[in-house]
């Protein structure tokens, strides 16, 4: 491979996701490196003065300062665009950065969004409370459902925000019929699409403007750094989110963006794997447990829509048992799994959302999404899939079930 070939469009167009995920991107310097470099520096250097000036008049290709462009974060931010098969993408600190930058860039006071009621607490939180505080009025609708949508627009509406499948309780929307309602009006439809990643799932196949990512999930999927990501077209990268960007700073370490690649290597591999292994374990789980939330077992409600729109449902989902009591003595008599927060990791952990993740959450509204005291949610990791289930075996048993 040629030293720029990675990053040059007209080369990349005709590279498999596969081979995308390795050298999507890649641009080598003068010495020739096999791996991507780490280009750790907060500034840069000009030859001359009018040079500075024509780089911040935008009349000079180069780089002015870490916090706009690195050539480590930019060879991560195409190689996300490319596998998302998108114009542009901008990466951020952390996925909720990534989701804050989506949503803020283009709205205002007196603007209009509709989300789904589905979601990570923290996507709650900007949309409950964070937006309010701005002027921007939120209405929270059942996302599975597109005329949810529909019933929610009004003339001021900017936006819909919505995940599938959705954290924690797998809801899956319908992303052609929510995102066509969307293009019809005028809205840009923002999707989270960090639990699928674009190895499972393009959302702009089926009409999304813009995706977000907690890159921290799956991406990297070892639980080592922490990134996001916003994908859309080159005009919203550039003249929508990039203004915001630029002058709020929630910017990815050129450190992280290089773990963040290494770990794009491997995604189709690993993930593939886990969702394999997931089924396997949800089966063994959908016998045991009074109620399971696996888009990738037919007893799911959405299943059908759900392999419509994604290749596998992925390393994760939900189920139930009686109550809080129960589920804290499932996770305490854990012996391989561990009790954790995070998900998209090559390790398999459990999390109880209702005292974790969504604790944020006020009770009634944790109700109305679907989250009760007795879920748990599943991230299956590469280990082998039996060692799992004889994990749960033992601790099921533990607790009665």
């Amino acid at each position: 491979m040629k030293r720029k070939a990675g990053q040059d469009r007209s080369i990349t167009a005709n590279w498999r996701p596969a081979t995308l995920a390795i050298r999507g991107g890649t641009a080598r310097s003068e010495y020739g490196e096999t791996s991507e470099a780490l280009f750790l520096t907060s500034g840069y250097t000009y030859d001359k003065a009018a040079d500075a000036a024509a780089r911040f008049a935008g009349e000079q290709e180069g780089m002015t300062y870490s916090r706009l462009q690195n050539p480590t974060v930019e060879m991560l931010e195409q190689r996300i665009a490319l596998l998302e098969g998108a114009e542009a993408c901008r990466t951020m600190a952390t996925g909720m950065a990534a989701m804050t930058a989506a949503l803020l860039c283009q709205l205002q006071s007196g603007d209009h969004l509709v989300g789904g009621r589905a979601a990570f607490g923290s996507c709650r939180w900007l949309t409950d409370t964070l937006l309010p505080k701005f002027g921007i009025a939120t209405t929270v609708v059942d996302a599975r459902d597109p005329q949810a949508f529909l019933d929610a627009v009004r003339p001021e509406t900017k936006v819909f925000f919505f995940e599938t499948p959705a954290n924690p309780t797998m809801d899956v929307v319908d992303l052609r019929a929510v995102c066509g309602i969307a293009r019809e009006r005028g809205i840009v439809s923002v999707v989270d699409n960090a639990f699928a990643t674009p190895a499972l799932q393009r959302p702009m196949d089926f009409g999304a403007d813009v995706t977000a990512y907690s890159a921290t999930k799956m991406m990297d999927g070892q639980g080592r750094v922490l990134a996001g990501a916003v994908c859309g077209s080159k005009d919203f990268i550039d003249n929508t989110l990039l203004p915001f960007t630029r002058n709020t700073g929630p910017t990815l370490s050129p450190f992280n963006a290089w773990v963040v690649l290494k770990g794009l290597e491997t995604l189709d591999l690993r993930i593939q794997r886990q969702s394999q292994s997931a089924i396997t374990v949800g089966r063994f789980l959908e016998g045991r447990v009074p109620r399971i939330l696996h888009p990738g077992l037919p007893s799911h409600p959405q299943h059908d829509l759900a392999m419509s729109q994604m290749s596998a449902t992925g390393p994760i989902f939900a189920f139930e048992v009686a109550d809080r009591a129960q589920a804290h003595g499932l996770l305490d008599a854990l012996a391989l799994i561990d009790i954790s927060n995070n998900i998209g990791d090559s390790r398999s952990l459990m999390t109880h959302p209702a005292s974790t993740t969504h604790a944020g959450v006020a009770e009634d509204k944790r109700i109305e999404m679907g989250i009760n005291e007795g879920m748990l949610r599943l991230n299956v990791g590469l280990e082998d899939p039996q060692d799992l289930i004889d994990d749960l075996d033992q601790a099921l048993r533990q607790v009665g079930l």
